[in-house]
């Protein structure tokens, strides 16, 4: 191994290895279990960003430990298509040029998007490369594919012959700059500022006016009626009569409607039936004419009058501007409202009436809430983001699905040319020259939507991976697209598939800032992963990443934290690097170690090692990551390189042949498990130093997980090397406390409790020895305090330092006055919890006496600490 750390050379080619091996291949073994999971497909717009290696990692990790655990192992990678996001993106490219997808016509703008989606879905797969992802590439899929291609026509097809898929005329959203349809989740409301225009409406017969208010006066020409709230004493006369329509001189009817605020401005309003989807019902129901007044870029068409041509907001300070000279305008109040904006384009969304094709969704939203019932439930991780997925069902529109690009899944529906006959099919009428198949496409979450079955080689429902792989195990997403996918996979996968798609759903957070804000172009805050890879290695960044995993929650990045995961990896390599020059001729640690020559340190750490396994392996169940880190952290830094490492030093210095031969293989085997239990979050390094030590296997990435093994169990072990540490680290405390390195000669007195605390540290003085370097070493339960002396209170014993010449009486008072402090502090807090009778009753037994266990401790020290102030005191 090589003498520094650098994730370059490590990382360096290493991913290719794994591919060509074929590692990430399904074993194909019928009698393991399998587990799948399909990848959130992202986008053919650009480049990955921070959120999807965030992704990306929590989902190998997952992977990694299965395959490991010995689980025929699916993970499917694809990418979407992103309909109007990657056409966006390619039209904005092209207007650079001077060109527009008219100029070219649809088919060679499609060769365009192809040529874009070939060029930006190898720079993403060159991404994934780099996060050491273990994705099958053998099945990846496209959702354009032919087989996913397919698999939208059937549903499409299926649904609309159930009656579940129609078209219709109805107000939806428009994007005007791009110019196609939204659905409401695409649309982002933001606070703008504008104003509500106070306009009088003379009645017909000259009697008076009536005053409304819009914050549109743009959208007068398409105005039909003038609605006021049933029974409302204001407008009871006024009920039935007809008033001018200002500037157009057109009649229309007061109308009562319960959709009618009659507390917001005067409680009378325009309605424009073409123009506002609440006006659109009010005309349905009382079936008022729908004037369709803007064209499909938001401009002026021939209903707007002598306003035809000027775009909508400059229609809207001219209308004012022609409202006030003829007197109509009584007043403009300045207000900041929330107005629609495309998600994609920032245009301010125009509702318009328009005919679209839409899925009739209650009857989908129904069997997906009812499903939650069931023991066939998706669960949410966290739970309560169950709540986001029912409150969407709950509350739920017709979704309209038909988008008016050229980048997507063509409708599957054609139009007689003379008839005008609708026909819908799997492919085009057999006298195809007499009908014109729909120009639009279907909204990309449409194709998504079937993603986990339809790449299994749904519909065909023999086809091998759909039999063995679906549904899938775990979904991995964050919570902005629950609405947007998640909530929509769920409800196709058991309306076409009769089954759950995944059995859980992992929500992760945002990655913001190291100041909270979320990263966005326009902050300048975005961090490319790629560029911290090229610094820090991309173990580095998944250990970070592991480690911010608190399910649900957002995490900060910052180059601090990055620092902190490089020297972790870097701690590990050079501990790795001490036990591999140790080893000699050990064999691969294929079988257990000797315990019948384990020492207390071998003991103490095995038994450390079952209790990191088993807790490791049920955080990952839960998918706790960030808990699992710190487990592994704790015991690799600590446990393993602070504490055995130094301690195994002792005996491959000694002259005992089979003592060393034995530590050297409880070295190799402790660090195969380590490099195990770490690899499924850093697999470059653990495969590095895994090829460089005894092995058995040609790769760490299926070798098998470690396990807890019964053998190991040693409570008691634990406890002895708890006591045996604590006087190791007081000492090393009280050495730091006065400036006295470990060079300089001390003596140690250790009083103990009892026999049982005396033999576990006579037995093991040469590690007192050679951790705190005592010039002379007592241990006795007689031992009297020297007059001048450094002491250190710990369970079962005190540690009393000599230090005549270093230390100050009074300021020794003072430092145990302030320990004894502490000390009543957690005595006031456990009390205080074993003071409230509901805590009693309702905690566990065990939580319960762990309590009371601690308020003994805590007693008995600081009797220890007030006896040593009076000692002190009384010989000062």
């Amino acid at each position: 191994m090589s003498t520094k750390y650098e994730p370059q050379k490590v990382e360096a080619g290493r991913y290719q290895k794994w591919l060509d091996a074929k590692l990430f291949k399904p074993s194909g073994d019928q009698k393991a279990k399998p587990y799948s999971i399909v990848i959130p497909p992202p986008n053919v717009t650009g480049k990955l960003h921070l959120g999807h290696a965030w992704d990306t990692t929590l989902q190998d990790m997952i992977i990694r430990q299965k395959r490991m655990q010995g689980y025929d192992v699916l993970w499917l990678p694809g990418m979407d298509h992103a309909g109007i996001a990657t056409q966006a993106k390619v039209e904005a490219k092209l207007r650079e040029q001077g060109v527009t997808r008219y100029d070219l016509g649809r088919e060679k703008f499609i060769d365009q998007v192809w040529a874009w989606k070939d060029e930006y879905g190898q720079t993403i797969k060159d991404q994934w490369a780099k996060m050491g992802i273990s994705v099958d590439y053998s099945r990846e899929r496209f959702t354009l594919d032919d087989g996913l291609s397919k698999a939208v026509r059937k549903v499409f097809v299926d649904l609309y012959k159930q009656g579940l898929i129609y078209r219709g005329e109805y107000i939806i959203n428009w994007d005007p700059e791009l110019k196609t349809a939204l659905s409401d989740i695409e649309v982002i409301h933001k606070d703008d500022q504008g104003a509500l225009y106070h306009v009088r409406y003379p009645l017909a017969d000259g009697s008076g006016s009536i005053e409304i208010a819009t914050t549109r006066p743009e959208t007068i020409p398409g105005d039909t009626a003038i609605a006021v709230y049933p029974g409302d004493e204001r407008y009871q006369d006024m009920v039935g009569k007809k008033v001018i329509l200002p500037l157009f001189d057109r009649e229309l009817e007061i109308i009562e409607d319960h959709y009618v605020d009659k507390e917001f401005g005067t409680g009378a309003v325009k309605i424009t039936p073409a123009h506002d989807p609440n006006d659109f019902l009010v005309g349905n129901r009382h079936d008022l004419q729908r004037i369709n007044i803007m064209n499909d870029d938001a401009t002026m068409n021939e209903n707007a009058g002598k306003y035809v041509g000027m775009d909508r907001f400059t229609a809207r300070k001219a209308i004012v501007a022609d409202l006030k000279a003829a007197g109509y305008l009584l007043s403009i109040e300045p207000i900041t409202h929330s107005v629609g904006h495309s998600e994609r384009s920032d245009a301010q969304v125009e509702p318009r009436l328009s005919t679209q094709w839409f899925v009739k969704m209650q009857p989908l939203a129904d069997a997906a809430l009812k499903n939650q019932a069931t023991d066939q439930r998706v669960d949410f991780v966290p739970a309560r983001f169950e709540n986001t997925f029912t409150q969407w069902m709950d509350n739920i529109h017709d979704w309209v699905i038909s988008r008016q690009l050229w980048w997507g899944h063509r409708i599957p529906a054609w139009y007689h040319k003379e008839t005008g006959e609708i026909y819908v099919g799997m492919t085009a009428p057999a006298d195809a020259e007499n009908w014109t198949q729909d120009a639009d496409v279907l909204d990309t979450w449409f194709s998504s939507a079937l993603w986990p079955f339809s790449t299994m080689g749904w519909p065909d429902t023999d086809a091998p991976d759909y039999k063995r792989y679906y549904p899938t195990n775990t979904l991995v997403t964050g919570y902005d697209i629950i609405p947007f996918w998640v909530a929509r996979m769920i409800f196709q996968g058991l309306k076409f598939t009769d089954q759950r798609p995944f059995k859980n759903v992992l929500i992760h957070g945002l990655i913001r800032d190291e100041q909270g804000r979320k990263m966005s172009k326009s902050l300048g805050n975005g961090i490319d992963p790629m560029d911290v890879i090229a610094k820090y290695g991309a173990d580095a960044l998944r250990w970070f990443l592991s480690n911010g995993s608190t399910p649900g929650q957002d995490t900060r990045f910052s180059y601090d934290k990055m620092d902190a995961a490089w020297n972790f990896i870097n701690k590990i390599w050079n501990a790795s690097r001490y036990v591999i020059m140790n080893l000699e001729d050990t064999p691969a640690p294929t079988d257990l170690p000797d315990t019948a020559q384990f020492d207390l340190a071998d003991k103490w750490l095995f038994a450390r090692l079952n209790a990191t396994v088993k807790e490791v392996t049920r955080l990952f169940e839960k998918f706790e990551f960030g808990e699992a880190g710190r487990v592994l952290y704790n015991f690799i830094w600590n446990d393993f390189c602070d504490w055995y490492i130094e301690m195994s030093k002792e005996v491959l210095a000694g002259e005992d042949v089979a003592a060393k031969a034995h530590k050297r293989y409880n070295l190799a085997y402790a660090l195969d498990q380590i490099l195990k239990l770490m690899h499924p979050i850093v697999p470059f390094v653990t495969e590095e130093i895994w090829l460089d030590m005894p092995h058995a296997g040609d790769s760490i990435s299926v070798a098998p997980y470690p396990t807890v093994h019964a053998e190991f169990e040693d409570a008691q072990a634990i406890e002895q090397m708890s006591v045996l540490i604590n006087v190791i680290r007081a000492v090393r405390n009280i050495r730091s406390e006065v400036n006295a390195p470990l060079s300089s000669p001390i003596d140690i007195l250790i009083k103990v409790k009892d026999d049982s605390i005396q033999k576990i540290l006579e037995a093991n003085q040469e590690y007192i020895q050679r951790f705190a370097h005592p010039k002379a070493l007592t241990i006795a339960q007689t031992v009297q305090a020297p007059k001048l002396a450094k002491t250190a209170i710990i369970t079962n014993a005190e540690i009393f330092v000599p230090l005549a010449e270093l230390i100050n009486i009074d300021d020794e008072i003072a430092r145990l006055a302030t320990e004894a402090q502490k000390l009543q502090g957690e005595i006031d807090r456990v009390v205080k919890k074993l003071s409230n009778a509901n805590f009693v009753k309702k905690a566990p037994e065990k939580i319960v006496n762990e309590e009371k266990a601690k308020q003994a401790d805590y007693e008995a020290k600081q009797a220890t600490v007030n006896a040593r102030i009076a000692e002190l005191k009384a010989n000062n």
